[in-house]
């Protein structure tokens, strides 16, 4: 039996694909059962035609077994086989596609799924094999042959008993190094392992016989172990089949089963689109973050499939940062994928479904927030951080995307509000959208300037996490309503008669706050009175784009330490007795102006939950006070 050489490509050329095309050696498997699968498909193809030629479709089958003793993995099916011809052509020459010239022949095979179509998935046996012996018999002939290869270094093709039409696949197994365990392969826990990642939908059932253990008949604490002839494939596409078809449940324990978690998903998405790139997703919401979601260590993505065969586990292009905490699965015979099956060649198809995923998340969850508003609520929990970095991510390109599916805190209610409701109940003549920031909803009430808002009758967003008033400013307006600041010294909530009182009023004392101001050293950008405090002293306001809490959050920041600083204003309630007080000391005693001036602003950083830079300062004036 003379050894050939392979007719196109040298030995540096098969290195290079047993060693580089593939990211993983696992990947062997899921090539070898595709192949299987196709060859299945040809035959039944050809039986439309040629009743002879096929089995009834409940016979058709891919059969995998394992000799720890030979070191050998065997996948057998029952397809359409070939000739001595078929196996120089199609073996015998790298990177020849009999699936895929078969497809190019047969217009008509457009309903059957041909999964590969580069004739490079054969030789990924290389990885764990120094052997490979493929027996097969064709449809079309009365004899069999065998195909065997060590490599690089040749084949060769000769006659063979082989009674059955289909072909037989063995790989002797690689012995094992340090690094690498081939024996993993002949083990039946990892071969079930593989084909449910990798082939659980192939549509035609795969079996193997596996040892299971079960009690012995009439015995009551002794078992033993027998053989059963399993199949290890689900086959059928929970995403294939009819939405009336699947209960809730079966949706649960899929999601449960895949994606790793012990909840029900709080949401089911499922789109299918034909047209340009045709494909079906299944998407699911989880009701609680990952633990490492928040960290540098998440992976986002969907799963990838080709024809029901996973060739990605996580594709990071189906989805955007804002909604990566969808997890589910993308399926779609339109990919145009490598020679590894693993990744794709251009990215226009991904950018197309990416697109139309993307919509159709942001509708269903509208459609959330709009009919299931507690659940809505609880997944804006866990999740609205992630929509709120959207907002501010890339400067605002996607803030019309994602600014319908906020929610805020408001003074009017303990429950959450979105923009859009509360522009819809707006006090008439109210220009701009009202907000104040602090730590905690309790805190942010007791501001000086909230109060006064709200006793205007105006409502006030109440904005908690670090980002929001960036998401805010990214914003800029929603409804054509600017967002204001309560705590801003622009804040116009007076009318024209309080302008004017207010005005004369600090043109009155224009000496006395540049004292004031003068006597904090750099402190405060200036001092001035106020109308809008109610009952409460004294508060900071700011001036221009950095306000207080804009300055903290960006001081937080690692290696941030010439973050910009807020221009801080005293304001000093001109209707309170201590306005009285400070004019009377002019007078008589600037030295207590100082002191006046140092407490007043300590009181007004600690109101608006600023630290104090001098506690003990504060202490020994006060305590001389008194």
């Amino acid at each position: 039996m003379a050894k050939k050489q392979f007719k196109t490509e040298s030995k540096k050329m098969l290195d290079m694909m047993i060693n580089s095309i593939y990211t993983h050696k696992e990947i062997f498997l899921r090539e070898l059962i595709s192949n299987a699968s196709d060859a299945i498909d040809k035959r039944y193809f050809l039986s439309l035609t040629n009743p002879d030629a096929g089995l009834k479709k409940s016979d058709y089958a891919i059969i995998l077994k394992t000799d720890k003793e030979n070191r050998t993995i065997t996948v057998r099916d029952n397809g359409c086989g070939m000739t001595e011809d078929e196996l120089e052509k199609n073996l015998g020459t790298i990177a020849k596609s009999g699936s895929f010239d078969f497809k190019h022949d047969n217009e008509k095979t457009k309903d059957v799924d041909i999964i590969g179509q580069f004739g490079v998935g054969f030789y990924s046996a290389f990885m764990v094999g120094d052997k490979i012996t493929v027996k097969s018999r064709s449809v079309n002939g009365d004899k069999a042959f065998v195909w065997e290869s060590t490599g690089a270094d040749g084949y060769s093709v000769s006659e063979c008993d082989f009674e059955t039409v289909g072909s037989e696949i063995t790989i002797h197994l690689k012995e094992d190094t340090e690094s690498e365990k081939y024996s993993e392969f002949l083990e039946a826990f990892r071969i079930e392992e593989l084909v449910k990642k990798y082939s659980d939908y192939i549509r035609y059932p795969i079996k193997m016989d596996v040892e299971t253990s079960r009690k012995k008949e009439g015995t009551e604490n002794e078992y033993e172990t027998v053989v059963e002839n399993k199949t290890l494939n689900s086959m059928v596409p929970i995403w294939h089949r009819p939405q009336s078809k699947v209960s809730d449940e079966e949706y649960k324990n899929f999601y449960c089963e895949k994606f790793f978690d012990y909840q029900s998903p709080a949401k089911v998405i499922r789109t299918k689109s034909e047209g340009t790139v045709s494909y079906e997703a299944l998407l699911f919401i989880p009701q609680k973050a990952p633990f490492d979601y928040y960290t540098k260590n998440f992976e986002k993505g969907l799963q990838l499939y080709s024809n029901g065969v996973m060739i990605m586990e996580k594709c990071p292009d189906l989805l955007p940062d804002y909604f990566s905490f969808v997890k589910g699965l993308v399926d779609s015979e339109d990919f145009t994928l490598n020679i590894s099956r693993e990744t794709l060649q251009h990215d226009h198809q991904l950018k197309i479904i990416a697109k139309n995923i993307t919509k159709k998340i942001k509708n269903e969850l509208e459609k959330m927030m709009e009919k299931d508003r507690e659940n809505y609520e609880k997944f804006f929990d866990e999740f609205g951080i992630q929509l709120k970095y959207g907002v501010y991510a890339d400067y605002g390109k996607d803030k019309d995307v994602l600014k319908d599916l906020l929610l805020f805190h408001t003074s009017a209610e303990d429950n959450y509000v979105s923009l859009k409701t509360y522009t819809e109940r707006m006090k008439d003549g109210q220009k701009d959208i009202y907000y104040a920031c602090g730590e905690t909803t309790d805190k942010i009430d007791m501001l000086p300037q909230v109060g006064a808002v709200k006793a205007k009758g105006f409502e006030v967003l109440y904005l908690t996490d670090d980002i929001d008033e960036f998401v805010l400013m990214t914003l800029m307006n929603y409804a054509d309503k600017k967002f204001t600041n309560v705590c801003a010294d622009n804040l116009d909530i007076s009318t024209e008669e309080e302008k004017n009182a207010l005005k004369e009023e600090n043109e009155k004392s224009e000496e006395l706050l540049k004292f004031m101001k003068d006597s904090l050293d750099g402190a405060v950008t200036s001092v001035k009175f106020t109308n809008t405090l109610g009952s409460h002293p004294v508060c900071l306001s700011t001036e221009g784009g950095i306000s207080t809490e804009m300055e903290k959050v960006l001081s937080k920041m690692p290696g941030n330490g010439f973050a910009p600083k807020a221009e801080i204003v005293l304001e000093i309630n001109m209707e309170h007795s201590i306005a009285n007080t400070l004019k009377s000391l002019y007078e008589s005693d600037k030295d207590k102006i100082k002191e006046y001036s140092k407490i007043l602003y300590t009181m007004a950083r600690l109101i608006s939950g600023l630290p104090v830079e001098n506690p003990t300062e504060l202490s020994n004036m006060v305590c001389n006070l008194m």
